[in-house]
């Protein structure tokens, strides 16, 4: 199979590689995934990692392929086999941070930084406040405060030993005694809950294991990028996935020099866009990966009508204040409160001092409070919809974002008493977007502030809202609106032609490893919102079998069994502990209630994973054939819709999963086996993948697309389009609906003239006017081609 290695993917299947599933792994897969259909393998990290990590986001060095996968060899090896049977590799990079390890010294730059302090080649690498703490680092290690640890520390040559941890002392101070030892260092070990508040390095979001790295600098950049750069130009890697560039300082500067040095290679930027926003036109990127794409198919299955009676229904059984899940703005705004001066305290206390910097660089801007510039910036942060603003100082600001920091000043106003101290709230917004200068003080606040405001955006909603306002779970997913789930063919078709037109080559998916329910588990959930009276019939009948903890649990617990389709507690469990440890109500990760936990756990293996599953199965059988409808179009319109199609491993059949680790695990080989829904998704998945593989050129830069509509009784309950005249799709939505009203009757569509059309799925033929009773009699989707083409 011959493999054009210039050529932008027709579609990717992403591997999550971890030591249980190496380069090895993934090399017996490739003639599987082959004849699949997918032109590229979509992998994840693939450099030095935290020994063990399931993930690979935590890099250690980036100067070298991990050798718990297989080491560089093993990664060309993967290559060729893959070269061999046409595919590319893709891969993802994480530019944004860097594994504070354990021992320390798997990461040698932060080595020695840690040794040799701000005179350290590699200080530059990390953003540290070195005004801070006299100097030094801090590193949130201990287990209790300093005075209680000295005993577990001990001096080993030129090292310095704190259980797990090793950290190198500084030259000439080995001889000191302890407690001069310890002040002689360039860092200063501290207990670890003194990271919320205390902390000076900045960290990806609020993980203190996590340091983040300045790639802004072209030295950094360099060092941190010449391994990916020199296995792009080798050949064995095709193209990019850019992970978080939102916490970059600068994601445009940073782009634009990724761009050049690949010489244009594809590359996708795991950007989370708001429903409304798009992305920045300056981003020389084929898109974003695709969560965008998501938010748009996931809703599609969703009734409106029927959401807002589930969330009338969950208000009532709940009795959620409307702050603590009973509403949705007001509880991200709580919630987002909550980050800002908990979680993510230690970042806006250094965003106060930038601002106090600001101040003393002009005269006309000096007597603001500290206290009125922190509440500005608390304020401002907390009212922005949005991950964060683009702003480079003296290089102008787009609309968008001047619009949107004037309208969270404006009502950020209101947090002041007295008008003249809310002056603070004009002071930072202008700082923010560039306006007080350019200097390096000015572009430092900038940029901090923009990535203050994307770990608040990330912390307060997905991590935090999402798992406390829970009408329909399958609309808590990474840039989804909880509160307007629902969309309408109309905006899907809109969503479509502009992607088609602005990014055609972006990305597209439907399942990741982050995305908290994997897409088959979404689809079943979405039909609750078809049976609102059903659902909250049925849980009222199975709360009152097994008694819950409180009743928001057993609404978040019973919905997710049904999602996940099966009575196992080994899944279900660390699912639902995580879900209220994020949630941050009753017991969280840094203040767990043990007794709360563990009456979350006795439920969850009672109830949903208990003998009453035999209710809730009964009722998920009633309603297959709308599960099936949902799984199978959501599954057509991701592999024809504008853009490049990524398949999480083990997609093609039918996958359910729950939140990481759940949907991290090593993926299973198929036996062969497979039946029923399973089947169906692995056919129609083969078929559309093999498709895009034989005619790119009717899916890719230069296709077009069209929605189709039908006309009939039932039109709204049909989804088509045509990509480039040649392949038309066909999908059901929200099909339970449909048939209690009648089914299609005699609701058609006509198809554009110069057919007949064939249904690949089927073999069958169709006319260009074709009634979807008819069309659409053996699955609920149908892929059709000319005749002629075919």
């Amino acid at each position: 199979m011959k493999r054009d290695s210039s050529a932008p993917p027709t579609a990717t299947y992403r591997l999550q590689l971890q030591p249980r599933f190496p380069f090895a792994a993934a090399e017996r897969a490739v003639p599987r995934l082959a004849s699949l259909g997918v032109s590229h393998l979509h992998l994840s990290p693939v450099l030095e990692a935290v020994p063990g990590s399931t993930h690979g986001y935590d890099i250690t060095d980036h100067t070298t392929v991990r050798t718990e996968l297989g080491g560089e060899e093993g990664l060309r090896t993967l290559a060729r086999t893959a070269h061999a049977h046409g595919l590319g590799l893709i891969a993802d990079i994480v530019p944004n941070h860097m594994a504070v390890p354990v021992p320390q010294r798997l990461n040698g730059p932060l080595w020695q930084v840690l040794r040799d302090g701000p005179a350290s080649p590699c200080a530059r690498w990390f953003d540290i406040d070195w005004a801070e703490h006299g100097g030094k680092l801090l590193l949130p290690i201990l287990a209790g405060r300093l005075g209680e640890e000295l005993d577990h520390f001990t001096v080993d040559g030129a090292e310095l030993r704190y259980y797990d941890h090793v950290l190198p002392l500084r030259p000439g101070t080995e001889r000191l005694p302890l407690p001069e030892l310890l002040d002689a260092q360039w860092y200063r070990p501290a207990w670890w809950r003194l990271a919320r508040t205390e902390l000076n390095y900045r960290r990806f979001f609020t993980v203190p294991e996590l340091i983040a790295v300045r790639v802004e600098d072209p030295e950094v950049f360099a060092a941190t990028h010449a391994t990916v750069l020199r296995l792009l130009a080798d050949g064995v890697l095709d193209g990019l996935r850019v992970d978080h560039p939102d916490g970059l300082a600068d994601p445009a500067g940073y782009l634009r020099r990724l761009h050049q040095a690949t010489g244009g290679r594809w590359t996708v930027v795991e950007k989370i866009l708001a429903r409304d926003e798009t992305l920045p036109d300056d981003w020389p990127v084929a898109g974003t990966t695709g969560y965008d794409a998501l938010h748009r198919l996931d809703g599609l299955f969703v009734d409106g009508e029927g959401y807002s009676e589930l969330t009338s229904s969950y208000r009532e059984f709940t009795g959620a204040p409307p702050d603590r899940g009973g509403d949705w703005p007001a509880t991200v705004r709580r919630a987002a409160y909550r980050v800002i001066t908990h979680d993510l305290a230690t970042e806006t206390e250094r965003l106060v001092r930038g601002a106090l910097r600001l101040c003393e660089t002009s005269h006309r801007l000096r007597d603001h409070a500290p206290w009125a510039l922190r509440t500005a910036l608390r304020e401002i942060l907390v009212r922005l919809p949005v991950y964060r603003p683009y702003v480079t100082p003296g290089q102008g600001v787009r609309p968008a974002d001047s619009a949107m920091l004037d309208r969270a000043a404006q009502d950020a106003r209101s947090a002041f008493a007295v008008p003249e101290e809310a002056a603070a709230v004009e002071l930072v917004r202008d700082a923010a977007l560039g306006r007080l200068g350019d200097g390096p003080e000015h572009r430092d606040f900038c940029a901090r502030f923009a990535q203050t405001a994307a770990a608040l955006r990330a912390k307060s909603v997905e991590d935090t809202a999402f798992y406390r306002f829970v009408p329909l779970l399958s609309a808590n997913e990474v840039g989804g609106s909880p509160d307007r789930p629902a969309v309408s063919p109309e905006e899907f078709h809109s969503f479509c032609a502009r992607a088609q037109r602005e990014r055609p080559l972006g990305g597209t998916l439907l399942s990741t490893h982050d995305t908290k329910r994997s897409a088959d588990v979404r689809a079943r959930l979405a039909v609750l919102s078809e049976v609102p009276e059903r659902w909250t019939g049925l849980l009222a009948q199975l709360a009152s079998s097994v008694p819950a903890p409180d009743p928001q649990l057993a609404w978040l617990a019973w919905q997710s069994a049904f999602g996940l389709g099966r009575p196992d507690a080994l899944r279900l469990v660390p699912a639902i502990v995580k879900s209220v440890r994020e949630a941050a109500l009753r017991t969280s990760w840094t203040e767990p209630d043990e007794a709360y936990e563990r009456a979350v756990e006795s439920f969850v293996t009672a109830g949903p994973c208990g003998p009453s599953f035999s209710q809730l199965n009964s009722f998920a059988v009633e309603l297959t054939p709308s599960i099936r409808a949902n799984v199978l179009g959501a599954a057509l319109l991701h592999l024809t819709m504008p853009g490049v199609p990524d398949l999480y491993t083990g997609s093609e059949r039918e996958y359910r999963a729950l939140v990481d680790p759940d949907n991290r695990r090593p993926p299973e080989e198929p036996d062969g086996q497979e039946a029923g829904l399973s089947t169906e998704k692995l056919h129609l998945t083969r078929t559309a993948l093999r498709l895009r593989r034989a005619h790119p050129e009717w899916f890719g830069a230069d296709a077009t697309y069209q929605p189709l509509a039908a006309t009939g009784p039932s039109a709204g309950h049909a989804v088509a389009f045509v990509r480039s005249g040649q392949v038309a799709a066909v999908a059901t939505r929200l099909s339970k609906s449909l048939f209690a009203s009648g089914g299609w009757r005699d609701t058609a569509l006509e198809l554009p003239g110069g057919g007949p059309w064939r249904d690949l799925l089927t073999g069958r033929s169709c006319p260009e006017r074709v009634l979807l009773a008819r069309l659409l009699h053996r699955y609920p989707v149908a892929l059709l081609v000319r005749e002629s083409t075919g």
